[in-house]
C-alpha cells in the first residue's frame, strides 16, 4: 500500500520538474536559481538532421531555452566557453529494466504441475499480469545510473520484465542530483508484453509458443468482451489491459520470426506493437518491413567463436558463424530499407560494452545520422515524448552530451552528461590530451610510442625498431602510467605527466632491476581525431551473403517458376492411367498442363528424362519436421493452439525431404493430450518464409490422441485428468458436449463469450475440420469412432494404427482412413501386437491407406517404407506407390490439387534416376508448383560452397583471435527434432 502511494504521490508531483518549488524552506534562506547557462561556439546537433556550426545553446530551469548560431543573451547569463566541443541531445533506451526489482526464481517449487491459477479477482491465467506497474517496483540506483550516463544515456524507460502481459512502465530521467519527484517523467509510459512465462508463477499452461500465442488471442477476446460490460465477476487484470490500451504498446519478440508473429497478434486485434527485435531481422528483411512497425533493435552482436582447434571448429555451425560475421549489419539494413528503430542495451553484460558494439553497427554501414537518430529521436517518437526528449529543441529537457568530437568514434571523449541541466562530469573537459605519437630514448634504445583511443580509456603501442612490444596504459588526473617488455625481455614502468611548457612527457622510470631514474618522452605527432562525415562499411569488412533460408544449402536467389517439358519419362501417374512408358509431361504456371508423347517444348525448358522416373511428390501425412514446438501440455486440451504458429522455415528437415522427394506434409501437434493442437498442411518451398509454406485454402485439421501418452503413462507429474484410458473417453464425452452446447447458444444470436478452444470444437462436429487421431489399441480405436458417431461426425485418420489390422472392417464401414508405420513394432508396450502386413490388410478392407513417417530420418526415404508393403502383403508396385502420395493426398483431402500426375493438378512432381521403390533409387529433381526446390547436381555445387565458405569464415575468426579480440568458445548449436512425445 506504502508503494502505491508512493506512485500516486509522484505521477502529481511530476507534472513540474521542479514541483517542490512551493514547499515552506524550514532550514534557511530560501532562493530559486534563474540564472542562464550558455555553451558558445560549440557544434550543436538540435536534432540528427539539423545542426548548427559554432553555435549556441542556452538552458534555464533545466530545459533548452534556445539553441541557435546567434543568441541573444540575458544578463544573468553563466557563459561556457566550449570552442571545438560538440553538444548532442543525451541517448534514450525504450526497453530498460532500471531501478526496477526484478522477479527472481525461487529455488525449489516441487515437480508437480500447476494447473489452476493461483490468484481470485483476477485473469485465469498467472502469466497475464498487466495489473502490475513498474514505478510500484521504482528505486533509483546511483551507481547504475552514473554507468548509463557514462555510456551517454540521459532517460531509460524501464519496465518489470516478467511474463506475457506485463503490465506499464516507468519513464526515468538519470538526474543524479534530483528527486523520483522530477526524475520520473511518465508514471505510466507503456504497456509491455512478451512470448515468455512468468518465472515466479507455476501454473502449466502455456507450455510452447504456440500455447502463448493462443493466450494473447483469447486474452484480446475477453478484454473486449469485458469491456462491453458482459462479464458478471470483475477481473481486476482484463480492466487494466483495456485502461492502458490507449498507452504505448511494447511487445518483447526477440527473433525475427517472433517479431512477424507478434504483428500478427497485433494486426488481429488493431495495435501497432513496437517490437523488441532479436538482431536478426536482416535474414527476413522484406517481411520485417512489411510490418510496418517501429523496432526496439539490440546490439549485442556475437563474439567471434575460437576455432583454432579444428575439432572445435566442426562444432560451430554454418549459420552461427554467418550470424557472427553478419549482425552487425543488422542496423544498416533496417536503415537501408525504412524501417524505423530505435537501439538498445537490452541484453548487454555492461552499459561500458555499448560503445564498442554501436562503433561495429557503424564499420558495418549503418550511417551515423541513422545511429543518432536511433538514440534520440525515434526512442521520443516511440515514447511519444519528442516535445520533451530527444532534441535540443526549444521547450526540450535540458539533456545533452559535450564531447571532443564525433560522438561515435572511438577515439572520442565523452566530458560531460547534463540531465535536467544538472552537470554530470564523465571526463574533466580542462584534461591534456596525451594522445600522439612519441619518441623516447632508454639506456641507449630508442623506442616510439603511440598513444590512440579516448582519453578516459586510451590504448598504446611501443615498438622497438619495427617490431611491437607488449604495452600497456592508464590515464588519470592527468597522470600517465605505461609498461612495455622488450625484445630481450625486460620491462620498464614509467609514470609521468604532461610538461606545463610542452606537450612531452616526463616523469619517472622503473628500470628492470628495480632503481629509479627520469624519462622523457618527445611528442612528435598531434592526435588526429576522425571527421564524423557519414562513412560506408570499410573495405576490410567483408559480409557474407545472405541466403533463403540463411543456413546451409540455402538459395542466393529465391528460385522462380519456370515452364518445363520432362521428355521420354517412365510416369507412374497414381490415376487409374497407371504406369506410362517414354511418356512427356508438360508443367506450366505451377500446373500440369500435358501428358502425352512427343509433345512440342515451344519455350519450355527440355528436360531429357530417359531412363528416368517421374512421379508426383511424396506426401507425408504425419510429421512433426519444420517445428518449434510439437506439444502444447499445459491442459487436457488444446484445440486453441495451432502449428501453423510455429512453423520453422529454415529446419533443415525440409531441405532433407526435398532431396527424399517429399513435396508436402501434415505438421502434427504431439500425443501429449487428448485433444491436442490445429494442424498445419505444408508444401516445402525451402527458402520461403513460415506463411510462404502453409498451403493457400488449407484444409482445417486438428490432432487428437488416445493411449500411454495422453494418461501420463510415462510421465513424472500425475496430477493431470484423464489418468485412465475410460477417463480419455469421459472427457472426450465431455468437451464435445460443452462444445455443442456452445454452438447452440452462438447460433442462437444471443451474446456469447468467445472461446477460440470450443469454436474448433464446434468446427469438428459441423464437419469443418478434420481429426488425425493418434492411436494403437483396438478397443481405443473403436471407443473412439463411437464417440464421434455419438455427436454424428466422423474422424478422418487414424494414425499409427498399428491394431488396424484388427478392426479394419469397422473402419471401413465407419469411414476413416489410415496413416501408418511400414514395419514399426514393439518400441512400448501398446504397440506388441502391430505387425508389417498391416497397411495391406487395412487396404484391402476398403480403408484408404497411406506410409507415414513421424520421423525425420524415415521422412527422407518414404519411397522404400512404401516397397515394404510389397513384401509384406504383396502390394503392386503403383498400389504401393499411392500409399505415399494420392493416398495420403485423399486424407488430406487435397487429393484434387496434388497426389497424382494429371492435367490441372500442381506441379508437384519427382524425377528418379530409377524405379522411386527402388532402395538405389536417388531424386535428382523435386519440384513444387513448378519451382525447383532440390536438384542433385546443384546440391554437389553449395557442398562445394559451404565448405569454401566455411574456410573463409574460420579465417576471419582466427583473424579475429590474432588481433587479441575477446572469443567465445566453440558450441553446438542443434535444432530440437521432435516427435509424438516431445515437450
Amino acid at each position: 500500500m506504502k508503494k502505491l502511494t508512493l506512485a500516486l504521490c509522484l505521477l502529481w508531483c511530476s507534472t513540474s520538474l521542479f514541483a517542490q518549488e512551493y514547499f515552506p524552506e524550514n532550514a534557511g534562506v530560501k532562493a530559486n536559481n534563474n540564472n542562464y547557462t550558455a555553451f558558445t561556439n560549440a557544434k550543436i546537433y538540435v536534432s540528427p538532421t539539423e545542426i548548427i556550426e559554432k553555435g549556441t545553446l542556452l538552458i534555464q530551469h533545466g530545459k533548452i531555452v534556445n539553441a541557435a548560431a546567434s543568441v541573444n543573451l540575458p544578463k544573468n547569463t553563466v557563459v561556457i566557453d566550449v570552442k571545438g566541443k560538440s553538444i548532442y541531445p543525451s541517448f534514450i533506451d525504450v526497453y530498460s529494466e532500471f531501478g526496477v526489482e526484478q522477479p527472481k526464481r525461487k529455488p525449489g517449487g516441487g515437480r508437480s504441475a500447476q494447473y489452476e491459477p493461483s490468484r481470485e479477482g483476477y485473469y485465469w491465467n498467472d502469466h497475464i499480469m498487466p495489473e502490475n506497474k513498474a514505478i510500484a517496483k521504482f528505486s533509483y540506483d546511483d551507481k547504475k545510473a552514473k554507468e548509463l550516463r557514462e555510456a551517454g544515456f540521459g532517460v531509460v524507460n524501464s519496465h518489470i520484465q516478467d511474463g506475457i502481459a506485463r503490465g506499464t512502465g516507468v519513464l526515468i530521467a538519470l538526474n543524479s542530483e534530483g528527486t523520483d519527484a522530477n526524475r520520473i517523467l511518465e508514471d505510466e509510459s507503456a504497456q509491455y508484453f512478451s512470448l515468455k512465462k512468468s518465472i515466479l508463477k507455476r501454473q502449466s499452461y502455456p507450455g510452447s509458443l504456440m500455447g502463448t500465442l493462443a493466450l494473447l488471442r483469447q486474452m484480446y477476446s475477453d478484454a473486449d468482451w469485458y469491456a462491453k460490460g458482459n462479464a458478471s465477476t470483475t477481473d481486476l487484470s482484463l480492466e487494466a489491459l483495456n485502461a492502458n490500451k490507449s498507452l504505448v504498446q511494447i511487445f518483447e519478440a526477440k527473433d525475427k520470426g517472433n517479431d512477424l508473429r507478434a504483428d500478427k497478434i497485433g494486426d488481429a486485434n488493431g495495435i501497432q506493437y513496437t517490437i523488441l527485435g532479436g538482431g536478426n531481422e536482416f535474414e527476413r528483411i522484406a517481411e520485417i518491413k512489411a510490418t510496418n512497425a517501429k523496432y526496439i533493435i539490440p546490439i549485442n552482436f556475437p563474439d567471434a567463436y575460437d576455432v583454432s582447434d579444428p575439432y572445435a571448429e566442426g562444432y560451430v555451425s554454418l549459420s552461427d558463424m554467418r550470424y557472427w560475421n553478419q549482425a552487425p549489419a543488422n542496423p544498416k539494413i533496417l536503415s537501408e530499407n525504412g524501417v524505423v528503430f530505435s537501439l538498445t542495451l537490452h541484453d548487454l553484460k555492461s552499459p561500458a560494452k555499448f560503445k564498442e558494439k554501436l562503433a561495429k553497427a557503424i564499420e558495418y554501414g549503418l550511417p551515423k545520422t541513422k545511429a543518432l537518430e536511433a538514440l534520440t529521436t525515434v526512442p521520443a517518437q516511440i515514447l511519444g515524448k519528442s516535445n520533451i526528449i530527444g532534441s535540443l529543441k526549444k521547450g526540450s529537457l535540458a539533456n545533452f552530451l559535450i564531447t571532443s568530437g564525433d560522438v561515435f568514434e572511438s577515439s572520442t571523449t565523452l566530458y560531460e552528461n547534463w540531465v535536467q541541466g544538472t552537470k554530470n562530469v564523465i571526463n574533466d573537459m580542462d584534461i591534456k590530451d596525451i594522445r600522439g605519437d612519441y619518441d623516447m630514448v632508454i639506456q641507449g634504445k630508442t623506442y616510439t610510442m603511440s598513444v590512440t583511443g579516448e582519453l578516459s580509456k586510451p590504448k598504446v603501442e611501443v615498438k622497438q625498431d619495427t617490431v611491437k612490444l607488449s604495452s600497456k596504459i592508464s590515464y588519470d588526473n592527468d597522470w600517465v602510467n605505461v609498461s612495455f617488455t622488450t625484445k630481450e625481455e625486460d620491462t620498464f614502468r614509467m609514470t609521468g605527466a604532461v610538461l606545463p611548457t610542452t606537450d612531452n612527457l616526463s616523469g619517472r622510470l622503473i628500470l628492470p632491476n628495480g632503481t629509479q631514474t627520469q624519462f622523457t618522452a618527445n611528442k612528435t605527432k598531434s592526435f588526429e581525431e576522425k571527421n564524423d562525415k557519414d562513412s560506408p562499411a570499410e573495405e576490410s569488412v567483408k559480409i557474407m551473403p545472405v541466403t533463403f533460408p540463411n543456413v546451409g544449402y540455402g538459395f542466393a536467389v529465391k528460385p522462380q517458376q519456370e515452364t518445363m517439358l520432362f521428355k521420354n519419362a517412365t510416369v507412374w501417374t497414381s490415376e487409374d492411367a497407371g504406369i506410362l512408358e517414354n511418356t512427356d509431361v508438360l508443367i506450366k504456371n505451377g500446373k500440369i498442363t500435358k501428358i502425352g508423347k512427343d509433345l512440342s517444348a515451344g519455350g519450355a525448358k527440355v528436360i531429357d528424362a530417359t531412363g528416368k522416373h517421374l512421379t508426383a511428390g511424396i506426401i507425408d501425412e504425419h510429421s512433426h519436421i519444420a517445428a518449434l514446438a510439437v506439444n502444447e501440455a499445459g491442459q487436457n486440451s488444446s484445440a486453441e493452439v495451432k502449428m501453423e504458429d510455429v512453423v520453422d522455415p529454415e529446419h533443415m528437415g525440409i531441405y532433407h525431404s526435398l532431396a527424399g522427394g517429399v513435396t508436402s506434409l501434415q505438421l502434427l501437434h504431439g500425443s501429449a493430450n487428448p485433444i491436442g493442437g490445429r494442424s498445419a498442411i505444408l508444401k516445402l518451398k525451402w527458402g520461403e518464409e513460415a506463411d510462404g509454406l502453409i498451403y493457400d485454402n488449407s484444409p482445417k485439421f486438428i490432432k487428437f490422441a488416445l493411449g500411454e501418452n495422453v494418461k501420463q503413462s510415462n510421465w513424472q507429474s500425475y496430477s493431470r485428468f484423464p489418468q485412465t484410458r475410460m477417463g480419455v473417453e469421459q472427457m472426450l464425452m465431455n468437451y464435445f458436449q460443452r462444445a455443442k452446447e456452445y454452438d447452440t447458444k452462438k447460433k442462437s444470436g444471443v451474446p456469447y463469450r468467445y472461446d477460440e478452444e470450443m469454436e474448433v470444437l464446434a468446427e469438428i462436429i459441423n464437419g469443418e475440420r478434420f481429426i488425425s487421431c493418434h492411436s494403437y489399441v483396438q478397443s481405443e480405436i473403436n471407443m473412439m469412432m463411437k464417440v464421434a458417431e455419438h455427436f454424428g461426425f466422423k474422424v478422418n485418420t487414424f494414425t499409427h494404427i498399428l491394431e488396424g489390422y484388427k478392426v479394419a472392417d469397422k473402419m471401413a464401414e465407419h469411414g476413416v482412413g489410415a496413416g501408418t508405420f511400414s514395419d514399426w513394432w514393439a518400441y512400448k508396450y501398446e504397440v506388441n501386437d502391430a505387425i508389417p502386413y498391416n497397411a495391406a490388410i487395412m487396404q484391402k478392407q476398403g480403408v484408404v491407406t497411406a506410409i507415414n513417417s513421424d520421423d525425420r530420418e524415415m521422412m527422407r526415404r518414404l519411397n522404400q517404407e512404401a516397397a515394404k508393403t510389397i513384401k509384406y502383403g504383396g502390394m503392386i508396385e503403383l498400389e504401393a506407390w499411392k500409399m505415399v502420395t494420392i493416398n495420403p493426398a485423399k486424407l488430406l483431402h487435397l487429393d484434387n490439387r496434388v497426389g497424382s500426375i494429371k492435367e490441372g493438378k500442381d506441379a508437384d512432381v519427382v524425377l528418379w534416376s530409377g524405379n522411386p521403390l527402388s532402395v538405389y533409387s536417388k531424386a535428382e529433381k523435386t519440384i513444387i508448383e513448378g519451382v525447383t526446390y532440390f536438384d542433385l547436381e546443384m546440391d554437389k555445387q553449395k557442398r562445394d560452397a559451404i565448405k569454401k565458405e566455411r574456410n573463409e569464415l574460420v579465417t576471419m575468426m582466427l583473424k579475429e583471435k590474432a588481433g587479441g579480440k575477446k572469443m567465445q568458445g566453440p558450441k553446438k548449436s542443434i535444432k530440437k527434432n521432435f516427435t509424438c512425445e516431445s515437450l
